[in-house]
């Protein structure tokens, strides 16, 4: 058992951090949280070293590297800045998908463009009135065969980065009579501008400003059938192999906030004076900060377990799937805790206008994007009595 990265990995986990902290100013985070402004240049940049499209494809753009490099370059982005490291969530679930599931045609138009950062995508599963319960009850948003088009209705909601993408992977309804419900969903390409497909932005936000939320609408869209991403019916399952996937640097994420967040805190403490001293010497918050740090550390080895699990045993999908979703319900959690305290620590300075609100309103989505802190405990739930034969 070795708790060593090789040195390819720890380079790249250096290029990562130089970068985010040569790019990520605090003034250019504060600008983009204010102003709801995706860093279109950061991104671009970010996507002409290599930061994007980690573990896509060579053949198509991407670096060909693993779940652990996507892990180290997450965390060392959101290290340095929660807000700016949006540039992450350029399209990641799109171009996965379609690497994982699409046709070679959908794979050698969208994947270069997305590697090059010249086009944002995105995914859209969550409806109005369905979130986590959307695979039992069935989706609202339907798609029907019409000739060689498939004409789609309905509407999706939080949809990151939905009204600057260039195209979505919209979930659809494609059999209504499937039981259950899961069984008839597909995916389906929908590109801007197709007449039918509008967007709308969702303001104000609590947090992650630099990157947009919106609703999306569509009315009698009509596309080729040659959009449907994957197979036919088989949506829902796709989605989920990508969320065992997706959940950890997600994860990795919000371990990177964490970290940031108690190195500003840590800091911050040796050079605030109550009492005559600094409030390095008092106990309490001597607790605070080794709370804190285990805390961290204990989040770091659960994502990494996980990403070793998916780039060292693929065929163990259920175990896979178990470590992915504790990985994200824990880190998630000390995102929360950790910049909850590292907030305490700086008072009524974390309070107003200072870097730790920002990563106290960005680490709290964490906890809900990609299936919820609740869902991901019903998974860890249902696979741990799996294993010993027993169905939930």
């Amino acid at each position: 058992m070795r708790f060593e990265l090789t040195d390819e990995q720890l380079l790249i986990q250096r290029s990562a951090r130089e970068f985010a902290e040569k790019e990520f100013t605090p003034e250019k985070g504060r600008e983009c949280d204010e102003k709801y402004e995706f860093p279109w240049e950061l991104f671009r940049k970010a996507a002409r070293l290599g930061f994007s499209g980690v573990s896509l494809p060579e053949e198509y753009g991407g670096q060909g590297l693993g779940c652990i490099e996507e892990c180290l370059i997450a965390e060392e982005f959101n290290r340095v800045d929660s807000t700016l490291s949006a540039i992450l969530w350029d399209g990641g679930p799109f171009a996965t998908l379609v690497a994982k599931f699409g046709s070679e045609e959908q794979k050698k138009k969208y994947i270069p463009r997305i590697c090059k950062g010249e086009i944002v995508c995105a995914m859209a599963l969550t409806e109005p009135d369905h979130g986590s319960d959307a695979g039992m009850v069935g989706l609202e948003t339907t798609a029907v065969k019409d000739g060689d088009e498939w004409v789609i209705n309905g509407a999706k909601t939080f949809i990151t980065c939905g009204d600057i993408a260039e195209c979505v992977a919209v979930c659809c309804q494609t059999d209504p009579n499937a039981q259950p419900p899961y069984r008839g969903v597909s995916m389906i390409i929908v590109e801007k501008g197709t007449p039918g497909f509008d967007t709308n932005s969702l303001k104000p936000k609590m947090g992650i400003r630099a990157i947009p939320t919106a609703e999306l609408s569509f009315d009698d869209v009509r596309v080729a059938l040659s959009n449907l991403l994957g197979q036919e019916n088989r949506g829902f399952h796709q989605i989920m192999s990508y969320f065992d996937y997706s959940r950890v640097p997600i994860a990795a994420g919000a371990v990177g906030i964490a970290q940031g967040a108690f190195e500003r805190a840590l800091k911050y403490s040796t050079q605030r004076e109550q009492f005559f001293q600094p409030i390095a010497n008092f106990q309490v918050t001597q607790w605070k900060i080794a709370e804190m740090a285990t805390k961290i550390e204990t989040a770091r080895l659960l994502v990494y377990k996980a990403a070793w699990l998916l780039e060292n045993k693929p065929d163990k999908r259920r175990l896979i799937t178990k470590f992915a979703s504790m990985a994200k319900a824990y880190a998630a959690k000390v995102a929360k805790e950790v910049t909850d305290e590292a907030l305490q620590i700086h008072g009524g300075a974390g309070y107003v206008d200072s870097d730790i609100e920002r990563y106290y309103r960005d680490a709290r989505i964490i906890d809900i994007v990609e299936g919820t802190g609740e869902i991901q405990r019903y998974v860890v739930a249902r696979e741990s009595y799996r294993e010993i034969g027993f169905s939930v």
